[in-house]
């Protein structure tokens, strides 16, 4: 290795970046080790676990193309009898099939404005009843887009300002090769002349265009058509400036040319493998860490591992449906097999979108306004695609269990468990990483979090006996993600506006002890009528009626709310509600412990800083409550991460959080999904993995995590108690808000129904208090003779229809004024 290429490496490997000359430098350097060695560790800070694919359809709009490459089989002259554009009925059935066969890309492909070269092509476009190929384009893409799920990518070639204005409107990426920044290759005698839309100016203005109207982009280069090492690298740096100018190159391809019959290249030498290697290297170090490089895998096949050792993060599309029109010869590799190379790289296998994770997420600035909510509701968090049905609440069975994945763990995840297990608190990035897990990375977090669940709770799965009663769904805050509120001030949801008298509140008590309730958990709505005097007189009522029965009631929303109206500050407020018979708090209305996220989610509810302070004011009185996080709407793992340490953070102040309970999100009715700005909630990796991270961030501090069956149904709340999760909540008589929301798990899960599930899982079902204690025998006996419930009466709520001003209401999130914490 040159002693200057050394010096290189060694400043990007800290952290620089090879300017012009550096990078034309490495076009001597043949010793390829340290280039790969470099390039996988760049590669690795940004994409260590990971590497894509998009499972595609080709739909070869039309084989005509004015352009005449000397290599390419794809483009061809009209043929007798042969029609010169697909039809919108071919096009339709080709990509019916694609979505059957669960593909999520339309990869158009056409040539360069056959119609300026072919009378066949301008008749048939004439016969479609169109003027152009753009045209027709744009409308079949149209078509894909309303008829089927797949989102379309485009590579029409050469493209003015207005062309790609047209095309953002019915694609989620676009795309076209650079192929070569060399003037030279477009001589006589080179592979692009007489291809006017293959000089290099021409493509990097479209470049440049696409970058100014934000067009996620695809580009590349085509080695081995005559160029020199110097003019790849030429051609790297070029996009690598439009890069830096706009951001919208989403991916650089890196293809080897390959010899086809029939063309004038025919006989041409293909690149070696070790001159494909060294230029995905390259790239890789042209273009750093965060850069999507992509090598196709049908290309270079038994060579795949050495591709991901030589930077890539990316395969690219590949179709279980079509062949490679582009590379007829090269045949698609079986995904599963793609799945097995790739882990035998140390990498896992990863779906993708069309358009790349990081734009998706940022689906404001690169997707048309059409396209928005479509994209969003087909992402995950971290905008990779949802790949199964499920969804939280929505009575789907969990995906199939699939045969563990590859054990590809990178070392650092292997560090990450080991330190949760010995109590340590992990930091945000860390938390994020964990979240981050992948296949053979998932398994090993939920199984590194059952085995810690295994030593804090042994065999043992803990439920209470309770009754849910949700006194009230008036409710005068906004809060977006909420399908149970009704009233003026709220969305005009579901289900009629309702507020419970103290008869029926108690009547309700009565009954959950009649039917071994330990507990009564009292939220609602914050009706505009009530005061903290109202929240104080149902703990009054209920333990006048039932004195043996704990009230865990109230989340800090409602505990502000009632010290601003009574003018009282938190702790004085919290103190009088215990005299009256509160035993505990729940911790809803945590939501995502982030007011970046509460901003658009609850900008009027209680903040993140305000919550905690409810909470640790509840504790230092001996107030236990829980802890909760509502996640998969806007959030992602930077706001789950820091809600983890938050929560951790004033668990090791106070010590009264009994446990965490994971929330997620129902998205069917509430209204923040209904605009088309949230997603669909979490997948089912997601909520799964929200039990397993919460463990281990949370150990040693917070012993008990909760699974929800109302919001996993049955099957996945037994998923998560095999995922670090040992406690499965209450029996609750009663659900009102997650059903409003639109999930379908049923009001009530028995105490015997529970221990039936748990005991199927091997493992030992405990009844439990508010507070962890074993349940009294008495209390065991009495759910399992419960008698059926008798129907519940919710009274209309009229009296917030007479409110003649909202001005003075408590809005925590907006107020400048706040009752005192202390």
């Amino acid at each position: 290795m040159q002693d200057a290429t050394r010096d290189l490496l060694e400043a990007v490997r800290g952290g620089g970046r090879p300017d012009a000359g550096e990078a034309l430098a490495l076009a001597a350097e043949d010793d390829l080790a340290p280039l790969l060695g470099c390039a996988a560790a760049l590669r690795d800070r940004a994409h260590p676990d990971v590497v894509t694919y998009s499972r595609k359809v080709f739909i070869p709009l039309t084989h005509l193309c004015r352009d005449v490459c000397h290599y390419c089989t794809f483009a061809r002259p009209p043929r007798r009898g042969e029609r010169a554009y697909l039809t919108p009925e071919e096009v339709l059935r080709v990509a019916e099939a694609g979505a059957d066969a669960g593909c999520k890309e339309a990869l158009f492909t056409l040539g360069d404005k056959p119609e300026l070269r072919y009378r066949a092509a301008r008749e048939g476009l004439e016969a479609l009843g169109y003027e152009s190929t753009l045209a027709y384009l744009a409308a079949m893409a149209k078509l894909v887009l309303e008829e089927t799920p797949l989102l379309p990518h485009l590579n029409p070639g050469v493209l003015g300002r207005e062309d790609l204005q047209a095309l953002r409107q019915v694609s989620a990426s676009q795309g076209m090769m650079l192929e070569s920044a060399s003037e030279r290759l477009s001589a006589k005698s080179g592979p692009h002349y007489g291809s006017p839309d293959k000089r290099p100016a021409a493509r990097l203005e479209t470049l440049r265009l696409a970058g100014e109207e934000a067009v996620p982009f695809t580009s590349g280069i085509l080695i081995g058509i005559g160029e020199t090492r110097e003019e790849r690298i030429e051609a790297l740096l070029a996009l690598r400036d439009a890069h830096d100018a706009h951001g919208h190159i989403q991916e650089i391809i890196v293809q080897n040319f390959r010899a086809k019959p029939g063309t004038r290249m025919a006989d041409a030498p293909e690149p070696s493998l070790d001159e494909l290697l060294w230029t995905i290297a390259t790239a890789r170090i042209l273009f750093g860490p965060e850069a999507n490089i992509q090598a196709p895998p049908n290309l270079s096949p038994g060579a795949l591992p050495q591709l991901v050792a030589a930077g890539i993060n990316d395969w690219g599309g590949v179709s279980p449906v079509t062949q490679d029109y582009v590379n007829p010869e090269a045949p698609w590799p079986h995904l599963d097999a793609l799945a097995r190379e790739t882990a035998a790289a140390g990498k896992t296998l990863a779906e993708r979108l069309t358009v790349y994770p990081s734009y998706a997420r940022a689906g404001e600035r690169w997707l048309d306004p059409a396209l928005q909510t479509r994209v969003l509701k087909a992402v995950d968090s971290e905008g990779y695609p949802r790949t199964d049905a499920w969804l939280t609440g929505a009575g789907e069975p969990p995906p199939e269990q699939r045969a563990p994945a590859p054990a590809v763990i990178a070392p650092d995840i292997e560090r990450l468990l080991v330190r949760a297990e010995a109590g340590e608190g992990l930091g945000e990035d860390e938390l994020v990483r964990l979240f981050g897990a992948r296949g053979g990375a998932f398994d090993a977090v939920c199984a590194a979090a059952d085995e810690l669940r295994a030593s804090v709770s042994g065999p043992q799965v803990s439920y209470a006996v309770n009754r849910n009663i949700n006194y009230t769904n008036v409710c005068y805050f906004r809060c977006q993600f909420c399908a149970f509120s009704k009233g003026k001030l709220s969305e005009n949801l579901r289900g009629r506006p309702y507020d419970l008298t103290t008869g029926e509140i108690v009547r309700r008590v009565r009954e959950a002890w009649e039917r071994g309730a330990t507990e009564v958990c009292l939220q609602g709505g914050i009706h505009p009528d009530y005061t903290g005097e109202t929240y104080l007189a149902i703990c009054r009522a209920i333990k006048e009626a039932e004195p043996a029965i704990h009230v865990h009631a109230f989340s800090p929303l409602e505990i502000w709310q009632g010290a601003a109206t009574l003018g009282r500050t938190v702790p004085d407020f919290l103190a009088a509600l215990q005299e009256a018979g509160l035993g505990s708090l729940p911790g809803t209305a945590a939501e995502i412990l982030d007011d970046e996220v509460r901003a658009v989610i609850c900008p009027d509810k209680i903040a993140t800083d305000q919550w905690l302070s409810v909470m640790e004011a509840a504790h230092a009185l001996g107030l236990r409550s829980t802890a909760t996080i509502m996640f998969g709407h806007v959030d992602g793992p930077h706001h789950w991460a820091r809600h983890l340490a938050r929560v951790r953070a004033l668990q090791e102040r106070t010590g009264g959080f009994t446990e965490f309970v994971p929330l997620p999100f129902v998205a069917e009715e509430a209204p923040l999904y209904l605009k088309g700005r949230a997603r669909r909630g979490p997948t089912w990796r997601e909520a799964v993995l929200m039990h397993a991270v919460a463990r281990l961030a949370l150990h040693p501090v917070i012993p008990n995590i909760q699974t929800s069956w109302v919001k996993m149904g049955r099957e996945g709340a037994a998923a998560c108690l095999r995922a670090g999760a040992n406690d499965i909540g209450g029996t609750l008589m009663n659900e009102s808000i997650t059903r409003a929301a639109g999930a379908s798990h049923g009001q009530e899960f028995p105490a015997d129904e529970i221990e039936a599930l748990v005991e199927r899982m091997g493992r030992e079902p405990v009844q439990r208090t508010t507070l962890y204690e074993r349940a009294p025998a008495a209390r065991r006996a009495a759910a399992r003779a419960a008698a059926p419930l008798a129907p519940v009466v919710n009274a209309p709520a009229r009296r917030y229809e007479r409110r003649a001003s909202a001005a003075d209401l408590v809005r925590p999130g907006l107020d400048a004024g706040a009752p005192a914490a202390e």
